[in-house]
């Protein structure tokens, strides 16, 4: 009984697929348009997030005028020649080499925006975590992301943006902040692992090292958990044999 509202194996299956093979796409944008009634898909995927206090602090602004998207990259350019000091030597010589957008190649550029003012001054759930608004909204973020491959879509997340001038480009009201400025679009491929993983940026930790017991740094003690996250492959669909 206790399995008994768990998916089907096929539908289980979809899932973690689409959440192993998820990428953050920069430079295999095709210029297809994406269908009407998919990008109505997606968007409602990411409407059905969960919300503190059922808040739905989101709001969708889909980007698709060439202006807007060349202002938005220029925007990028400057942030981005910003933050290439930070890195020194071969770190800065990678960090130049690396795409970061896909702002213009994209069809569609969508921000998913936070309205912190939205359900009132006092907000269920939110008196002690007063960012549990910032918190719903990326959870859209990943609704949306995890249903466009589903779909076949890739969606590559710009961070590195100025908020305040991003939000003048969209003309955003005051009290509505721009989480998130993605690119979407089909692609030509979905790289088998992250591209900042594939060129040597960074690597994924290993989930034991990442994983306690009751406090920070309590060693687990379930033989059965602990022997599974050392057996477990970092980049593998556990749903998925071979």
């Amino acid at each position: 009984m206790s399995a008994g509202h768990r998916f089907s194996d096929a539908e289980r299956g979809g899932v973690y697929r689409a959440i192993f093979e998820r990428r953050d796409v920069r430079s295999q944008f095709l210029p297809d348009p994406i269908p009407a009634d998919v990008l109505e898909r997606l968007l409602r995927a990411a409407h059905h997030a969960p919300s503190v206090g059922f808040m739905q602090p989101w709001d969708f602004i889909v980007v698709e005028d060439p202006a807007v998207k060349h202002e938005v990259k220029a925007l990028h350019a400057q942030a981005n020649a910003q933050a290439a000091h930070n890195y020194r030597d071969e770190r800065a010589e990678l960090y130049r080499q690396l795409k970061l957008e896909g702002i213009v190649e994209s069809p569609i550029n969508l921000c998913i925006t936070c309205d912190r003012g939205r359900g009132g001054e006092h907000v269920l759930g939110r008196n002690t975590m007063l960012d549990a608004d910032l918190f719903s909204a990326c959870l859209a973020v990943q609704n949306l992301w995890l249903a466009a491959r589903a779909e076949g879509i890739g969606v590559g997340w710009v961070s590195i943006l100025e908020p305040r001038e991003l939000a003048r480009v969209l003309g955003l009201p005051e009290g509505v902040e721009p989480l998130a400025y993605l690119c979407l679009g089909y692609v030509s491929q979905f790289l088998e692992r992250p591209e900042l993983q594939t060129r040597g940026w960074r690597s994924r930790l290993p989930l034991q090292d990442l994983v306690h017991a009751n406090v920070w740094g309590g060693e687990v003690q379930d033989p059965a958990l602990r022997s599974a996250l050392l057996a477990g492959e970092p980049d593998r669909d556990p749903t998925r044999g071979g």
